[in-house]
């Protein structure tokens, strides 16, 4: 008589090893759940505040959008970028008089037509106004613009950013240098240093405005006794040769502090074993920094470069509070500028085409920054 079995397996029998991977395969999954969870709220704030902006700005910028207007918005194409972007140069020569030389004003200098006058008469310069002139021989090459506002604006931020970097980057590099040393008392220094990085630059803008008085502030009462007399009280804020250095001035000492954070985490990662080998080689003060801690402090310094820069082209609080933008433009900046014909004529599509160019720039100097500053690797 045969025994009946116990039965048998019709199918492979599911191993230890096939139920770690299915557990692990959902724990990713979960995990794919919970990442896509946490990122998403940060996600939207991007999309609301950054993306749509960004595309209506950019739609916005080929119309004649007003922000309060009872008119409908109206496509008006590139006008604005052309309005913005048009140049054009022109040479102005002297009058002359009946005897075809050329006429002298009462103090014996040559006469020149006024520039108006010049454009009245041609259509293809109608809308165009002066900008600059530059000295040529005895007549004058004078840059036209149609937004001669714009071209200033642009021009005083690219040199606030030329001064800026430089300036800035180099003293939070001292003040690393400085800070990083076994000294009592570092802590306190870091945040005096730090301290108005956190202060608002309203605020700074305002006290500075008190401090550059010239009767009455400090910095001109300080000049005038450190040159025994000989300095006269400096209109900082209202002369146009002196109003851009005090925002140099006030923006350096507002994020010099944030660099120099940034430069002293950089040098508290430089091994200390390179600089004792070197000293036993002898090698003084300099030459440890210009072999050692510049060398080591490449990508920092990359970083702090790239970063200045785009912050340095945002300049706006301190020119609004200090000095409107002027003394006759001298101190506008771009998005000085955008803010002035967007809120303040309600030029909400001239605003937007400003602030397109403006971003095709700033990454334009951005994306040229990071390839002169490659790192080592990259040039690999």
């Amino acid at each position: 008589m045969k025994q009946r079995g116990h039965g048998t397996c019709r199918g492979p029998v599911p191993s230890l090893r096939d139920g770690a991977m299915s557990k692990r395969t959902s724990l990713k999954r979960h995990e794919k759940y919970w990442a896509l969870a946490m990122g998403l709220p940060g996600m939207l704030v991007l999309v609301v505040f950054v993306a749509i902006p960004l595309f209506l700005g950019v739609e916005w910028s080929f119309t004649n959008k007003r922000l309060i207007s009872p008119l409908a918005t109206r496509w008006v194409g590139t006008a604005n970028y052309a309005n913005l972007l048009s140049l054009r140069r022109i040479r102005i020569e002297p009058v002359l008089d009946s005897q075809g030389r050329a006429a002298m004003d009462e103090n014996g200098q040559p006469v020149f037509p006024a520039v108006r006058d010049i454009t009245k008469g041609r259509d293809e310069l109608r809308d165009y106004r002066e900008w600059f002139r530059l000295k040529r021989g005895l007549g004058y090459s004078v840059w036209l613009a149609k937004d001669p506002s714009f071209m200033t604006a642009l021009v005083n931020t690219i040199r606030f950013v030329l001064v800026i970097v430089p300036c800035q980057g180099g003293l939070a590099l001292v003040l690393a240098l400085l800070v990083n040393r076994k000294v009592k008392g570092k802590n306190a220094f870091r945040t005096i240093f730090f301290a108005p990085v956190v202060t608002s630059m309203a605020v700074i803008a305002v006290v500075w405005i008190f401090l550059l008085n010239p009767e009455q502030g400090i910095v001109n009462h300080f000049i005038f006794w450190i040159s025994a007399g000989h300095v006269t009280p400096i209109p900082w804020l209202s002369d146009r040769r002196y109003a851009h250095i005090a925002i140099y001035l006030v923006s350096i000492w507002q994020s010099a502090g944030f660099q120099m954070l940034i430069f002293l985490a950089g040098l508290q990662s430089i091994p200390e074993q390179l600089y004792e080998s070197v000293h036993m080689d002898g090698a003084n003060a300099w030459q440890r920094f210009s072999h050692i801690t510049f060398p080591m402090l490449r990508n920092t310094t990359i970083f702090v470069v790239i970063s200045t820069t785009i912050l340095a082209f945002r300049v706006f609080t301190q020119v609004d509070i200090m000095t409107k933008g002027g003394p006759q433009e001298s101190t506008a900046s771009l998005i000085y500028y955008v803010v002035q014909q967007g809120y303040r004529e309600q030029h909400i599509g001239y605003a937007s085409a400003i602030t397109v160019v403006f971003f095709a720039f700033v990454l334009l100097v951005s994306v040229t920054q990071k390839m002169l500053l490659k790192t080592e690797s990259e040039v690999e």
